[in-house]
């Protein structure tokens, strides 16, 4: 799907297949292409090939600081608070592991704050910096992020291990089938 400053060029993959590629330009993309490549040894015609060039390039609005990933609804935790906030809780815990420069974190942090809220006084949901707390990814074994898990009384929930993105519908589906089932009452 292209848009005003994105054009889409299809190019030959091998001798039976094409694929389609979808180029934003840079400011200095356009010249790389013009000067290393020609109509004849690349599947880029001139025509595209200037039609590219001329669109501006993509801007991105300017950030103060670091990205975060931390809600005001949803406390952001480390290893020496793991036991007595998500272990030795009385009511069921969501821990959500997430990274900083993980996009699909702060993709889905503010249905984790949703989550937080809507589920209040039956749910504590936490977050656990990824890069910040290397034994317990090591430990609960998180090998993709973000990775939602639920725990009650002191221990994992089985099949509550959920890792990606998830939708605000999905994640309450999610809740409330963990939250209803046997293995958390």
């Amino acid at each position: 799907m292209a848009s005003s400053f994105c054009h889409s060029f299809t190019a030959p993959l091998s001798s039976s297949r094409q694929g389609t590629i979808l180029a934003c330009p840079s400011s200095s993309g356009g010249g790389y292409l013009r000067q290393n490549y020609s109509a004849r040894t690349h599947p880029f015609s001139r025509a595209r090939l200037r039609a590219f060039q001329r669109c501006p390039p993509l801007r991105l609005p300017a950030t103060s600081g670091k990205l975060s990933v931390r809600c005001a609804a949803v406390r952001t935790i480390v290893q020496s608070e793991f036991a007595g906030q998500v272990l030795g809780s009385e009511i069921p815990v969501l821990v959500d592991f997430v990274a900083d420069w993980c996009g699909p974190c702060r993709l889905i942090s503010p249905i984790i704050e949703w989550a937080s809220q809507e589920y209040n006084g039956r749910l504590k949901v936490v977050k656990i910096d990824h890069d910040a707390n290397p034994k317990l990814i090591e430990e609960y074994k998180v090998y993709g992020l973000p990775t939602l898990i639920l725990f009650k009384n002191g221990q994992e929930v089985p099949e509550s291990r959920r890792e990606g993105v998830i939708t605000k519908i999905k994640l309450k589906e999610y809740l409330d089938s963990l939250l209803s089932s046997t293995n958390v009452v």
